[in-house]
């Protein structure tokens, strides 16, 4: 059955809006919207179920949303008018589709940690984002984020993943540290004042790799973890890259160093 609403007062509206606007709202109600019609077909692809499908009524008028909505799993369908779909859509042109999806729990930590990421303090969600993209394509399975990160299931750090959330093992409020200690295998960290270069390291298929905060990098406690330090080469005058870049060049150096693929 499809609940149509034209009224701002409709109580599954006011509930729309508080998940759009609030991120405490997001982690209480262990909820989050993915918007538009990529990330639907990817938690779709993924297996997933929503908790609502809402479409606006123009975006209902066309094929591809009309057919996310109808075929998309999900407990409850809504169609709005125009007007208040565009009040909590997350993008400037909206799409006329979203989602309500619960997020997971966090999985139990295996007592083996396989190939891994540890994100301290990312803060910004274009770069938490674009980082569980590229683990994904680099073939990480696990990410383990320390307090003080974006919170990952924000509907800002989903855009940027593209998906990619779907597809990993997350573990928000991660103690890294203890992590990084008991890990049995090379942990990394990134140093620009390193004497190794990425590219002269050896690099493992199995790593633990530490990247810190966008401006000061890794904090000294997590850093001291660290079996190794690596900098990446920079011929330019930039002092640094950006955090997202850096994971970026240094799993895919690790791909090219060690074949891996993706189970």
């Amino acid at each position: 059955m499809i609940k149509r609403i034209q009224s701002r007062d409709h109580a599954g509206y006011r509930s729309l809006v508080r998940l759009a606007s609030s991120a405490r709202a997001r982690r209480e109600q262990r909820a989050t919207l993915l918007d538009g019609a990529h990330l639907i077909e990817a938690f779709r692809a993924a297996g997933g179920t929503a908790e609502t499908l809402v479409a606006s009524e123009a975006g209902q008028a066309r094929d591809e949303v009309r057919r996310l909505f109808d075929e998309t799993p999900a407990h409850a369908r809504m169609l709005l008018a125009d007007r208040l779909f565009d009040d909590i859509a997350q993008v400037a042109t909206p799409t006329g589709v979203l989602a309500v999806i619960r997020t997971p729990a966090p999985p139990a930590l295996p007592a083996r940690l396989e190939n891994c990421l540890l994100l301290e303090g990312i803060q910004d969600p274009g770069n938490l984002g674009s980082i569980l993209r590229t683990a994904v394509a680099a073939g990480v399975g696990r990410v383990l984020l320390s307090k003080g990160c974006a919170f990952a299931w924000s509907p800002k750090v989903l855009r940027a993943g593209q998906g990619a959330h779907f597809f990993l093992a997350l573990h928000e409020d991660a103690p890294l540290g203890a992590v990084a200690e008991q890990f049995d295998g090379p942990v990394i960290a990134t140093d620009p004042r390193a004497a190794l270069s990425l590219f002269d390291a050896a690099l493992a298929a199995r790593c633990a790799w530490i990247f810190g905060t966008e401006g000061a990098g890794a904090s000294p406690a997590l850093a001291a973890r660290a079996s190794l330090r690596v900098r990446v080469p920079m011929p330019g005058p930039a002092e640094s890259l950006n955090v997202a870049a850096a994971a970026a060049v240094c799993l895919f150096e690790q791909v090219r160093q060690t074949g891996r693929r993706r189970a």
